[in-house]
């Protein structure tokens, strides 16, 4: 696969492993041990293609959104927001927790307003499309492109291009199971990588 340019990447996994309520309802994925798994897997991968890669929040217990700025920022300032961007890990829930839901899908989040994030959150759908076929990919047409718009801290404050995922919903029980399996994994880590590989490309 052909890369354009070596960007650095920035990875945020979402929650603190001990955050409350961001769990399956068997307790057997923890969205902040899911999410640290998925991101080492994704950093690995990157970093074989010699791409400078950064963990935002290496720690176990949960780190401030704040924090989680200042962090993403200080990198911004050391090698340039236009060669960073951001890709903040999580997996949807439709309730707290405590019973299986019928929510369902992959979605991507960007800042309101049309940014170069639009154009990283459109490669994640694309590949997500290739990735998780027979999931529903929830989109937000209505602007023109596919990405849902909200100002999320993490997003809003960040200098450089970023999306915050939403990595199916880990209280139905379909698609925990699925995130669960060793291919299901392997899957959202191939999409991540596909996504900004393909946006790197194309910039």
């Amino acid at each position: 696969m052909k890369i354009a340019n070596k960007m650095i990447i920035l990875i945020d996994n979402g929650h603190g492993v001990e955050t409350q309520g961001k769990r399956s309802p068997d307790n057997k994925l923890i969205e902040g041990v899911y999410t640290r798994e998925i991101a080492s897997l994704f950093k690995k991968k990157l970093e074989k293609d010699g791409f400078k890669v950064f963990l935002v929040t290496p720690e176990k217990k949960d780190v401030s959104l704040k924090k989680r700025c200042e962090r993403v920022n200080a990198y911004c300032d050391e090698y340039g927001k236009d060669n960073c961007l951001l890709v903040s890990i999580h997996v949807n829930a439709a309730g707290d927790g405590t019973c299986w839901m019928n929510g369902k899908g992959f979605e991507v989040w960007t800042t309101k307003g049309d940014t170069l994030s639009d154009d990283l959150a459109e490669a994640f759908y694309c590949d997500a499309a290739k990735t998780l076929r027979g999931f529903n990919l929830r989109r937000d047409k209505t602007d023109g492109d596919s990405d849902k718009e909200c100002n999320f801290y993490i997003l809003y404050n960040s200098k450089c291009a970023a999306v915050l995922t939403e990595n199916l919903f880990m209280d139905n029980k379909k698609e925990c199971e699925y995130l669960l399996s060793h291919y299901g994994k392997q899957s959202v880590v191939d999409l991540h990588y596909n996504a900004v590989i393909d946006f790197i490309n194309k910039i």
